[in-house]
């Protein structure tokens, strides 16, 4: 089969850094489920893990978290699904990746794709979608305004740093649609700052400036839920600052170093949000994934969710995926980008 992959952690600006190869075609057995992958979309794990992980010596390395595609057999253990069935799903982070035609993917982390969704406009959400869902409702704890519930957050204000990126995208629309908190964004650029206004952030600010006074220009003084997607360490102090005494912070990028202790005097909680941790650990509600992602195709043809795709940079190859890698290391990608077909 078909496949991209790497030998060696490489600059994206080398040709060997991402090269189409041909492996074996794997095959099902247990909870697996076999996919022939139609699409894909690129996140920042995937520059992370190319830039710092290398394979064994003779061994390739194949990316891709994000997919959509048709399952072609399973395993014996398999209930949710079967062959025929187009499905969608982020995968797990300590197997095989999506960069392939075949990818075998337990089934309790994958969910059957959104039908009014193209396959490329369906690879934009699962990463995002489970990232920016686990974010808000299994870590912060917010509150949802589902069945009937007038309070979800009502009077209660949700600050996310680098909203326009893949994650916020999808962030923004599960808080305006499942909750009643004042969402604010960040952006620092006119056609980021528009994005957000069309998916319906009630505030859009200026990462580059102070956030307090950004947001005292707006009329707010302090929020009681911050998420940091980006540069987590360039806005900490200002992340301490804004935060109400006892509200909740939460981030997904990895900071050299972040002194917490200054969060203590507000008695402010930290949480952590790494969408692998469930399918690297095995835990005993990895099922969820598989519920979050059906939950999330059933907002989208309810017309509560639209895909963040941005950029379809087209072919599966590797110079497409050398492409995508240089736009995301630049930070300048606005949803997300997307690839199609083999």
């Amino acid at each position: 089969m078909k496949a991209i992959g790497y030998q060696h952690s490489l600059p994206i600006s080398d040709e060997n850094a991402l090269q189409d190869i041909e492996l074996e075609e794997p095959q099902a057995h247990g909870h697996d489920v076999l996919v022939e992958v139609q699409a894909v979309s690129v996140n920042p794990v995937d520059t992370k893990i190319r830039q710092h992980v290398s394979p064994e010596n003779g061994q390739w390395k194949v990316l891709g978290w994000d997919a959509v595609g048709i399952v072609k057999s399973v395993g014996d253990n398999v209930t949710r699904c079967k062959a025929g069935d187009r499905v969608y799903y982020a995968g797990d982070l300590t197997r095989s990746g999506s960069n392939a035609q075949l990818q075998l993917v337990d089934e309790r982390i994958i969910g059957h794709a959104p039908k009014s969704l193209s396959n490329a406009q369906a690879a934009a959400l699962p990463l995002t979608s489970l990232t920016a869902w686990e974010m808000l409702f299994d870590r912060l704890q917010v509150e949802t305004s589902q069945g009937g519930s007038e309070k979800g957050g009502k009077g209660k204000t949700l600050l996310i740093i680098g909203a326009a990126g893949g994650v916020g995208s999808i962030m923004v629309q599960l808080a305006k649609s499942l909750t009643n908190l004042t969402v604010i964004g960040t952006a620092s650029r006119s056609e980021t700052k528009t994005w957000l206004q069309q998916l319906g952030t009630h505030q859009v600010i200026n990462h580059r400036n102070p956030l307090s006074q950004e947001l005292a220009s707006a009329g707010i003084d302090e929020v009681d839920y911050v998420v940091s997607l980006t540069n987590t360490e360039d806005h900490w102090p200002e992340i301490v600052k804004v935060i109400k005494p006892q509200g909740k912070f939460g981030l997904i990028d990895d900071p050299s170093s972040l002194d917490v202790v200054a969060l203590k005097s507000k008695s402010v909680s930290l949480h952590w949000e790494f969408m692998y941790t469930r399918s690297m650990y095995q835990t005993d509600d990895m099922v969820s994934q598989s519920m979050i992602l059906n939950e999330v195709a059933s907002m989208v043809e309810a017309g509560q969710l639209q895909t963040t795709m941005g950029e379809n940079f087209g072919t599966i190859n590797a110079e497409n995926l050398r492409n995508a890698h240089a736009l995301l290391e630049s930070q300048k990608a606005k949803g997300k980008i997307v690839l199609e077909g083999f």
